[in-house]
């Protein structure tokens, strides 16, 4: 990756909607090599895929909830049947196994409290959990979908790293 594939990248990040003509100007392109880009970022799963980020308030869903669990099963059978649970439920937007004091964090969005007590309930009759606490969010500070791009280094090539944590 160089310079002008991190601004493909940025500018992607905030529009996925750009015409190719569009991007090419930006970072100095004709449209065939920009494209020619692109098509490779997302080869490179650089590019995951692209999709329109919908006001969840508009939309009727207006509770953000975040719902740490802890567990006292860390067998494998038991995660790989929590996670496909969980993963299918479609409120929950987000989905981690953590390091620390929880096991697990989700991001779940409903309409209002009855409906996450609906969730709740289908949630905690899946598998046996130690705890479940929820922690609703009251306001909307920042949201972006934008990862924070790397600098090109000086000279124009970005190589990413890859590091490895023990025990991973």
């Amino acid at each position: 990756m160089d310079a002008i594939d991190l601004k493909i990248l940025a500018l992607l990040q905030n529009d996925a909607t750009l015409s190719i003509a569009t991007i090419g100007e930006k970072v100095g392109l004709s449209q065939t090599p920009c494209w020619k880009r692109i098509q490779r970022l997302e080869a490179d799963g650089v590019i995951d895929r692209r999709v329109a980020v919908l006001d969840p308030v508009k939309l009727g869903l207006g509770l953000t909830v975040f719902v740490s669990i802890e567990t006292s099963d860390h067998s494998r059978d038991w995660l790989e049947r929590f996670a496909s649970t969980v993963a299918a439920m479609p409120e929950v937007l987000e989905f981690y196994r953590m390091a620390g004091d929880v096991d697990y964090m989700l991001r779940v969005v409903v309409a209002d409290m009855q409906a996450y007590d609906t969730f709740y309930k289908q949630l905690i009759a899946t598998l046996p959990l130690k705890n479940v606490t929820s922690r609703f969010a009251m306001e909307k500070v920042k949201s972006t979908t934008a990862l924070p791009l790397p600098a090109a280094p000086s000279n124009g090539r970005f190589t990413p790293t890859l590091s490895v944590v023990a025990g991973e």
